[in-house]
């Protein structure tokens, strides 16, 4: 995890274009949805808008996109020719699906590719291409295409293939599973604002995500790397959940009451508590949070654990807002935010 220290530190060297930190973070930018190296010549962001990873892999992972001008992936010092040549070609045809021809018609060998990618991303070219691909097709629904038209853009015939390909986020289950492994079922939920994931074990729920939140992937990275296992399944959690969203989008539910179990910092774990204090149907600036948890200047830190709430809608981060009023931020899009506030807004007193 990147301290607010880091952040500083890489957000003045983004602005200098300093060549001493190339290697050493990516910087993605929430607004355009790509990420690029520090030496990048477009146009600097405002920190509010980047999201900092110390490697390519994990800004993949949070479904951000190479930049065309900086090549965060291409980099000649960094790669080789074959991983070079094979990101331009994915960058050219985004949705494709790959075959074992069309490394042919590129000289390239198949298996020189995956070892090469693996080694230098952690990840094969063939997981590299489908995040690429489904990464265009969240980016489609964001923008508000339909299911059916972002399924089919991303490649997929069917539903069921497009299910698939979120399951395949989930990873391997290992074959032999060690005793002391803990297992964590994985369900997708459908709601009125689109499909959602959640993953518990038989008595806590660790997840509860939009499936187009924009880091998904990063997030059941995290579990994984926790050594748990994940596979789709379900458990009382997963069923006490459904049922709960259910009726919170009906308008009949205002406090959910499902066992939850979330990692983060002491700091976390405070403003995700203060957070659950904020009352259905009213919102609070992250100033006034902070002022709350008697700490009046730490505003974008409180942001900041904001964007790492792993529990979406029970953990009610859609409700803190910027201090002029605007939405700001939110992982699940403005869109969502936009809609969960209003709709808590019009069943509060019912």
């Amino acid at each position: 995890m990147i301290s607010v220290a880091e952040i500083e530190v890489f957000y003045q060297a983004l602005l200098d274009k300093n060549p001493a930190y190339e290697g050493v973070f990516y910087v993605g930018v929430t607004t355009t949805g790509i990420f690029c190296r520090p030496t990048c010549p477009a146009r600097k962001p405002k920190k509010a808008h980047c999201e900092f990873f110390k490697t390519a892999q994990d800004a993949l992972l949070a479904s951000f996109r190479p930049c065309k001008r900086c090549r965060p992936l291409s980099h000649p010092n960094q790669v080789s020719h074959t991983v070079q040549r094979l990101v331009e070609a994915v960058e050219k045809e985004p949705t494709k699906r790959w075959k074992s021809q069309d490394f042919k018609v590129l000289a390239i060998d198949e298996s020189t590719a995956r070892r090469q990618f693996k080694k230098r991303f952690g990840m094969t070219f063939v997981a590299y291409a489908r995040a690429r691909r489904i990464g265009e097709a969240m980016k489609d629904i964001r923008e508000g295409a339909s299911i059916i038209d972002a399924q089919l853009q991303a490649g997929y015939e069917s539903g069921s293939g497009f299910r698939d390909a979120f399951s395949k986020m989930l990873g391997e289950v290992p074959k032999k599973i060690n005793k002391a492994l803990v297992i964590l079922k994985a369900a997708r939920i459908d709601t009125k604002l689109g499909p959602m994931i959640a993953i518990a074990d038989e008595k806590s729920l660790y997840l509860l995500e939009f499936v187009t939140r924009r880091g998904l992937e990063r997030e059941v990275e995290r579990l994984r790397q926790r050594g748990f296992a994940i596979m789709p399944g379900s458990t009382l959690p997963l069923v006490s959940i459904a049922h709960e969203l259910n009726d919170y989008f009906e308008g009949r539910l205002k406090v959910f009451k499902t066992p939850c179990h979330v990692f983060g910092s002491d700091f976390q774990q405070q403003v995700w508590e203060q957070l659950c204090q904020i009352p259905y149907g009213e919102t609070r600036s992250y100033a006034e949070q902070a002022v709350l948890l008697g700490k009046p200047s730490a505003y974008r830190a409180v942001a900041n654990a904001n964007g790492k709430n792993q529990l979406a809608i029970i953990i009610p981060c859609h409700r803190v807002i910027a201090s002029d009023g605007s939405l700001s931020g939110y992982g699940g899009g403005l869109a969502v935010k936009a809609w969960l506030i209003q709709h808590e807004k019009q069943h509060k007193a019912t």
